[in-house]
């Protein structure tokens, strides 16, 4: 004889559903979903937990805020947040930036010029432009200064305005801006307009560069001087007394070697240092995409450091800088 398992009492459907359906006492739960029921008003405002930033509960974030995120960890814990690979943060899939770690201030050195104190040694690295390669357009210059370690130092950004870009290219005249691992414009470099429609050896025909360290307090010039066959420029302090000259190659277009520019005492007798343009490929060069080598003694004054620098942008925009060919021009 089969056994008999014991079933509970049949019951109403009615009386099923009333135990199942539990009164919910919560302040503010939501009414059964029903067609024919009218919502009420709203009950009482209840205060935000304590322990969640706007009251949100935890894996939430508010509209008003893009970027709050939610931190997937207890309250206390040591444990970094990670977020899900392809899903925000966007900045935590890029390659993580290294900084020189910041020196200690100096008293007789300019604020944020303490880095070029501990070194001997820097690269200077433009960004390539690809926008610049497909197109005609001109671009900001962007630049990445480094030590030997591959530690970012400064970061250089031009700021010139589209037109004076596109209408005079190469001699444009242009500000950059250099600022520090924590945003701070620490140095400006000004480069004036100056006509080359008059004489070449006219000295209003000159280049010439200002620096400011800090901006608005003028350290020193990078000024050009006319030779026949090579590129000589005079390095001065803020009342225009020359320090140091800078002496070029006779060529500075040379395909698949590097261009070495000598900063050596006004009479020459002695070299100080180098300014050194890396041949770094076709692909570099088409993109606008210059690497410098700067050599510099390092017990050497940090103004004139700075200085050195200044006629490094100098060169590269009056010797490198291969601005594309407009279109008006190419269909003539």
């Amino acid at each position: 004889m089969p056994a008999v398992i014991p079933t509970a009492s049949e019951q109403p459907a009615d009386e099923m559903e009333n135990q199942t359906k539990t009164a919910d006492t919560r302040p503010e739960a939501p009414p059964d979903y029903n067609l024919h029921v009218v919502p009420g008003p709203p009950g009482p405002a209840v205060p935000p937990p304590t322990g969640y930033p706007g009251g949100l509960p935890m894996g939430y974030y508010s509209p008003q805020q893009p970027t709050t995120f939610p931190l997937y960890q207890p309250i206390g814990s040591n444990r970094p947040i990670q977020y899900q690979p392809g899903k925000y943060p966007a900045s935590n899939q890029l390659a993580p930036v290294t900084w020189m770690p910041g020196p200690t201030p100096m008293l007789s050195c300019p604020p944020g010029l303490e880095y070029l104190a501990q070194l001997d040694n820097i690269h200077v690295l433009q960004h390539f432009e690809p926008l610049e390669l497909m197109t005609s357009f001109e671009t900001n210059n962007r630049y990445d200064i480094k030590n030997n370690i591959d530690q970012m130092v400064y970061v250089v950004t031009e700021d010139t305005d589209d037109f004076t870009r596109n209408a005079y290219r190469t001699l444009r005249p242009f500000v950059l801006r250099v600022t520090d691992c924590t945003g701070r414009e620490i140095m400006t470099m000004q480069r004036p307009f100056r006509c080359t429609c008059c004489c070449f050896c006219c000295p209003s025909a000159r280049q010439e560069l200002e620096v400011q360290c800090p901006p608005g307090v003028t350290i020193g010039f990078v000024a050009e001087h006319w030779n026949l066959c090579r590129a000589v420029y005079s390095i001065q302090n803020e009342k225009r007394e020359s320090m140091m000259r800078v002496r070029g190659p006779c060529s500075t277009y040379g395909c698949g070697s590097d261009s070495v520019f000598e900063v050596q005492s006004l009479n020459g007798a002695s070299d100080i240092g180098s300014i050194i343009r890396k041949w770094d490929g076709l692909l570099s060069t088409m993109g606008n995409a210059d690497h410098f080598d700067i050599h510099f003694p390092l017990d050497l004054d940090v103004k004139m450091k700075a200085m050195i620098l200044g006629a490094c942008f100098l060169i590269d925009f009056m010797y490198f800088e291969s601005s594309p060919t407009p279109q008006h021009s190419s269909r003539r």
